[in-house]
This record gives C-alpha cells, sequence and structure tokens, in this order.
C-alpha cells in the first residue's frame, strides 16, 4: 500500500534556495516521489511512499521549527501516483500574482461549521480552484468561476456582482488556494470571508458521504481524480458513449491533451482519444 500527503504552510524561508538542495537531498534519501515547491512564503507539497518513507518524512519535516504544525492530508494508493522527486523553488508556492497580505486570510472553519452553512440561505460558496477540477466534483450550489489557472481568479472576483458584507465560505482541494483567495477578498473589500480549514480532501474523510459533496476529487497527480474515501454516484458520461463515468484522463494525442470523461470500455476503442480525428492522428 501506498500513502499519499498533500501539504502547505505559508511561513517565511529566508533562504529557499537553501532549502532546496537539502530538502532534494533528503527526499532521494528516502526514495520517495512527488513535487515540493518552495518560496520565501512557505512550502507546498504532494508526496508518495511506503507507509514508512511517509511517516519518516513528515517526522523529520516537522522537526524544523518553520514546520512543526504543519498540517498533512493522507490518503491511500495502491501504486505512486508520481513518476519521480521534484523539489523547486518559485516566487509562490500558489501563483497568485497579487501582493496580498496572508495575515489577513479569510477565518478558518472546520468541516461540520462548513456543512452546517448549508442551513443559512444568505452563505454564499465560492470554489477557487479551476473549472477543469470542478467538473469532477464539487461542492452543491457552489459558485464555480470559469476560470483555468489560479492568477485568473482575481479578475473573476472583480467582475463578481456581491455585497461586500454577503457572508461568504471559500473552498479548495486542500486549503492553500482558499486561504490566498480568501486574503485577496478582503484586500477587496470582502468584509465576511471565511475558508474550509483543510479543504475538500479533510471535509470528505471527516464527514463522509455526505449530499453536500458531489463526485471526486481533482488532483494534481498522475491518478487526476481521487474518490477521498466517498462512496458517490458517477455525475459525469463518457464523451463517446455517454454512459456514467468518471475516469478523467487527457487525449493521448499531446498536441491536444484535452481532459475529458471517458469510459473503460470507449478508452479501449477509440485508443484514449477525445474524437476520431484524433484517434486517425495516433493511428497513421
Amino acid at each position: 500500500m501506498i500513502k499519499i500527503i498533500l501539504f502547505y504552510k505559508f511561513v517565511e524561508i529566508e533562504n529557499p534556495e537553501e532549502l532546496k538542495k537539502s530538502h532534494m537531498d533528503f527526499c532521494k534519501s528516502l526514495g520517495i516521489k512527488g513535487k515540493v515547491l518552495l518560496a520565501k512564503e512557505g512550502i507546498n507539497g504532494s508526496i508518495s511512499g511506503t507507509e514508512d518513507q511517509i511517516d519518516q518524512y513528515m517526522q523529520e519535516l516537522r522537526k524544523d521549527s518553520r514546520f512543526s504544525d504543519i498540517e498533512f492530508k493522507i490518503e491511500e494508493g495502491l501504486i505512486h501516483p508520481f513518476d519521480k522527486m521534484i523539489v523547486r523553488v518559485r516566487k509562490e508556492i500558489i501563483r497568485l500574482g497579487e501582493e496580498i497580505d496572508l495575515k489577513k486570510a479569510g477565518k478558518y472553519v472546520s468541516p461540520q461549521e462548513f456543512l452546517d452553512s448549508y442551513n443559512d440561505k444568505n452563505m454564499v460558496i465560492i470554489d477557487t480552484r479551476n473549472d477543469y477540477e470542478s467538473k469532477v466534483g464539487k461542492f452543491k450550489s457552489a459558485i464555480i468561476p470559469p476560470i483555468g489557472t489560479f492568477r485568473e481568479f482575481p479578475q473573476f472576483i472583480k467582475g463578481l456582482n456581491l455585497p461586500k458584507d454577503t457572508k461568504i465560505f471559500t473552498y479548495c482541494t486542500g486549503g492553500i488556494r482558499c486561504e490566498k483567495a480568501s486574503a485577496y477578498m478582503i484586500k477587496e473589500g470582502f468584509t465576511n470571508v471565511s475558508q474550509l480549514h483543510g479543504g475538500i480532501i479533510k471535509f470528505c474523510q471527516t464527514i463522509p458521504n455526505t449530499d453536500v459533496w458531489e463526485g471526486q476529487c481533482f488532483v494534481f497527480d498522475n491518478r487526476l481524480s481521487s474518490p477521498i474515501g466517498q462512496d458517490k454516484k458517477q455525475i459525469n458520461n463518457c464523451i463517446h458513449c455517454n454512459t456514467q463515468s468518471d475516469l478523467y484522463r487527457n487525449c493521448k494525442i499531446k498536441t491536444c491533451n484535452k481532459l475529458i470523461f471517458i469510459c473503460n470500455d470507449c478508452r479501449k476503442t477509440m485508443h484514449a482519444c477525445c474524437s476520431d480525428v484524433c484517434m486517425k492522428k495516433l493511428l497513421r
């Protein structure tokens, strides 16, 4: 069994380049796979390994006083969802492209508080992920921004026709984007913004099979989607035969690379392509 962890923390890192080398050496020594981003604003990562490897990684990371209280979201899998180990330094650990004060982010709400909020008819829920992620699964009644990258989120907010005192709950996969998004919204004058602590993964693991979550969760690794412990009916249909399928894959033609829902039968007959045109290119 493979363990998969997702984690982040906004914390000052004085010299991320120096940390990059030591962190990469440590990851290689453990034999784990995944991706870790470092910046002066913090750390953001997703890693897979055996139970022992992941336990060692988490223990060692927490020995660093900057990450002593870091929270890990943990899933299980049968195989590694990553091909190799990458540690990179970026300007931001999640790119928004706006100067914001993360000390003024929206208040955390627990999974139970988030669930209870559905009783408030004046509450608005905003998905801070990309629209192609929301197609895989989302919270019921959430506003889905028509964005392809998180960098487009500020433009969406600028065009959002909501009173500044609207009660708003934000969410994302593991918490990092809704934390930055809530801080940006507060900067833009919204006065009652909260964020789902731990994101979709923590919510679904804490409160499984609730009616407010629909579908699966998009993940940025080879799986592309995860049931995150939910026993949910499929909410999507195969692009070719229209049967129910939540299998989300890129078209086999690299120049196309379109994300599609496709069933296992059509995946075989269409050679994992999104259309006859792409399949003909593949079979040339």
